[in-house]
């Protein structure tokens, strides 16, 4: 396993961005290279940290908190009577733990939630709370949590090729014979 790996399975595979960062990946790139600082990952907190600078021989420091704080675990909830269904969460989304679609009421899957707060910023109507986690639903596991992430990039991804191709297609029909 190489370096970058290494540090990619400290971290906790939320996908937040608080660090800076569009991911974990290349959060643990960065450090692999010396860009950044073992400090920017809240979701890891001083443990993740700690791990970091073990595994780097860099002094530990306390969390940078221009990347937030460090705090229980949190869910989203969706308070149905104030969404308005417009599917912007959906997307924001990065382990694709909320149901729904355009004009319906969404929901949070509790067990696959990881708490990166990004729905938060998504929602227009401000209906998506962050809440502690009961004690009986722990957050998701950084593995469970890296799976839900590569899901949902490549279902992104397949969404992408399949409009690509329809556009080709279209195009092609467009075109006048000769």
């Amino acid at each position: 396993m190489n370096l970058i790996d290494r540090i990619d399975a400290l971290l906790p595979q939320t996908q937040c961005t608080r660090c800076g960062y569009p991911g974990c990946r290349p959060y643990a790139e960065a450090l692999a290279e010396g860009r950044a600082a073992i400090n920017r990952c809240p979701p890891g907190g001083s443990a993740g940290i700690r791990r970091l600078g073990l595994l780097l021989n860099r002094p530990e420091l306390p969390l940078d908190p221009a990347c937030g704080g460090e705090g229980p675990p949190a869910m989203a909830v969706i308070d149905a009577r104030a969404c308005i269904g417009c599917a912007r969460c959906l997307p924001a989304c990065p382990v694709d733990a909320i149901l729904g679609a355009q004009q319906f009421l969404h929901t949070v899957l509790e067990r696959e939630c990881n708490g990166c707060e990004l729905c938060l910023s998504a929602c227009p109507v401000d209906c998506i709370a962050m809440v502690p986690r009961a004690a009986d639903r722990p957050a998701p596991e950084a593995a469970d949590n890296r799976r839900r992430y590569e899901h949902h990039r490549a279902r992104l991804q397949r969404i992408a090729n399949e409009r690509r191709q329809l556009l080709a297609d279209r195009k092609r029909a467009a075109r006048p014979s000769q």
